[in-house]
This record gives C-alpha cells, sequence and structure tokens, in this order.
C-alpha cells in the first residue's frame, strides 16, 4: 500500500467520523443560515419598494417634464395627470404573465405633450372596453420605455410629442372600467441600506462555514501527515533485536563460566 493510500485511509478511520460529521454540519448550517439572511434581505427591498409605490400622488409636471430623460426618482412614482383622451390612438400590447394591457394616449393639459397610459389589462377572453373620451383626471404610476411599452415605436403610431415613459393607472381610475388593474413591471429602488444588517449577516454565516472547512481540511492533512508505526519493523518493539530483560546475554553467560579465584 503507498504512503498516500496509508494517509487516506487513516483520515477515514472510524475514530475520525466526528470531524468528518461535525464539518458537514457546520458547513451546512452557515450556508442555510446566510441564504435564509439573504432571502430577507430582498424580502424587506422588495417591500421597500412596493411602499414607494403608494406614496401620495404628485403633479406630473413635479415629477418629470416631456423632454427631460425618464429620471430614476420618477420609477413607480404615483402621479396625478389631467387632460385629455385620445381613444382612436388606443392599441394592446402583450405584457408579462400572458396577459394583455389595453394603452391609450393621453394628451397632459399643462405641457400639450403626450403621455400613453396603461388603462388596465383584459381578464382572458374579455372583450376589450370602448376607449374613454374628453377630459379626464387620474392617478396612474410611471414606468420608463421598455420592451413592453417601447416609446419610439409608439412615436410611429401617435401623433405629439411624447414623454420618454409611460404610466399605468390605478384601478378604480377613469378610463379603467371593464378592465383589471395592471401591474408595475418595474419598481422604485430602495435605500441602499435597506435591511443591509440582513446582506451583512448572510456575509457573515458564509465565511464562518468558510473558516469551519478550513479548519476541517487542517485537521484531516494534520491526521494524515502523523507517520504510522509497523510493530513488525519498529526496532524499539522488534523481539530479535530487544531481548527479553529476564534472558542473560552472551557476555553475562562467558562472564558466569569463567570460575573464580580462591
Amino acid at each position: 500500500m503507498s504512503a498516500a493510500s496509508s494517509s487516506y485511509r487513516r483520515a477515514l478511520a472510524p475514530r475520525e467520523w466526528w470531524a468528518h460529521v461535525l464539518a458537514v454540519v457546520l458547513v451546512a448550517s452557515a450556508g442555510l443560515l446566510g441564504w435564509w439572511q439573504l432571502e430577507a434581505w430582498q424580502e424587506r427591498r422588495a417591500a421597500e419598494a412596493a411602499d414607494l409605490t403608494e406614496l401620495a400622488p404628485v403633479p406630473l409636471a413635479d415629477a418629470f417634464g416631456p423632454d427631460e430623460a425618464f429620471p430614476e426618482r420618477a420609477l413607480g412614482r404615483p402621479v396625478e395627470i389631467t387632460g385629455t383622451w385620445l381613444p382612436a390612438e388606443t392599441f394592446l400590447v402583450a405584457a408579462p404573465g400572458a396577459t394583455t394591457w389595453v394603452v391609450t394616449p393621453f394628451v397632459d393639459r399643462e405641457t400639450g405633450s403626450v403621455l400613453p397610459v396603461v388603462r388596465g389589462a383584459l381578464a382572458g377572453d374579455a372583450v376589450r372596453p370602448p376607449a374613454p373620451e374628453g377630459d379626464a383626471t387620474l392617478v396612474a404610476r410611471l414606468q420608463p420605455s421598455d420592451a413592453t411599452v417601447p416609446i419610439p415605436e409608439v412615436a410611429q403610431e401617435v401623433d405629439g410629442d411624447l414623454y420618454s415613459g409611460y404610466a399605468v393607472a390605478l384601478a378604480g381610475q377613469p378610463g379603467t372600467e371593464g378592465l383589471t388593474e395592471a401591474d408595475v413591471e418595474q419598481l422604485p429602488s430602495p435605500s441602499r441600506f435597506t435591511a443591509l444588517r440582513n446582506l451583512l449577516y448572510a456575509i457573515e454565516w458564509w465565511v464562518f462555514g468558510l473558516f469551519a472547512a478550513f479548519i476541517w481540511w487542517r485537521h484531516v492533512r494534520d491526521v494524515a501527515a502523523v507517520p504510522e508505526t509497523d510493530p513488525e519493523t519498529d526496532p524499539e518493539t522488534d523481539p530479535e533485536t530487544d531481548p527479553p530483560a529476564d534472558e542473560p546475554t552472551e557476555e553475562g553467560a562467558a562472564e558466569d563460566a569463567v570460575p573464580s579465584e580462591p
């Protein structure tokens, strides 16, 4: 048997099983606890992002202007808009979750620019309700141009100067009759310090797991490095080279054979 195989055999000896079991328990526990803290961090940030969409609405002009790139501060923000519907410009878009959104452009009275408004979603095979007409004031959440409602493509179909984003009307607002409320796709970013403690706890648990794995590896290496004693070749225990203490040696026997002088 090679020295490497012998070392490997010693590391897996039954007397070393306690170390392997302990290492598995510590590393697995640290990994699970770290993952739990990471999920708590993500859930708390998502909850704060959702809360930001429930703030009191502000006038559209306070959120961003028609010639302004969509600002991060406006993401998901409820705004109050007053203007006029463009019912003839209504169109449908395929939204996430195999739903269909009904979008009707809305001319802002203050700026004269057009803001596409998602009035709601069609439930199943529901018939699209007629588009609203005339003036209205409604509350909706702002969203930037994205794959669902790409403003550059909408600009090719709608006359007028368009905002760089669109809005998703809240349930119960004018023009939402016969539709279910559409979910906003992008939520505002929570503070970078939100639930930071949970994230740090997750990192701390994973570092502890790595440390436990390192200690286990060092223990296995130390066990494997200990030389194995073979009683058949150990000179200290070899009966051929270490005669029993009660048997006389040849030199002692010769001395005993010499007669003593009178």
